[in-house]
């Protein structure tokens, strides 16, 4: 059975640091792309970033950019998103999902975790 479980999140403080991890089992994970997008109280879900099956092709919204790092380890069917310089812009719930073709858009998504909150607040 497909499975996506995502960790790591948690209440910081602005200016902190999270690292969410993304646990993929029942499929190949080799060959997927995975996403990672957030969805905060009365906004639509939106893309932060996703890597493609290989890891070489990355992409991040502008509003994460230098501040967010995605990265996969394959043997370990795990994805990670590294998130510094939190702000509290960045309290969302966030979701790992897995596709076919490495895409900002949800649309492009089959495969979705239950979700993470992370809360950057003082």
């Amino acid at each position: 059975q497909l499975q996506l479980v995502e960790s790591g999140g948690g209440l910081v403080q602005p200016g902190g640091s999270l690292r969410l991890s993304c646990a993929a089992s029942g499929f190949s994970f080799a060959y997927y792309a995975i996403g990672w997008f957030r969805q905060a109280p009365g906004k639509e879900r939106e893309g932060v970033s996703c890597i493609s099956s290989g890891g070489r092709i990355t992409d991040y919204s502008d509003s994460v950019k230098g501040r967010f790092t995605i990265s996969r380890d394959n043997a370990k069917n795990t994805v990670y998103l590294e998130m510094n310089s939190l702000k509290p812009e960045d309290t969302a719930v966030y979701y790992c999902a897995a596709s076919r073709i490495a895409s900002m858009s949800p649309k492009s998504y089959d495969y979705w975790g239950q979700g993470t909150q992370v809360t950057v607040s003082s």
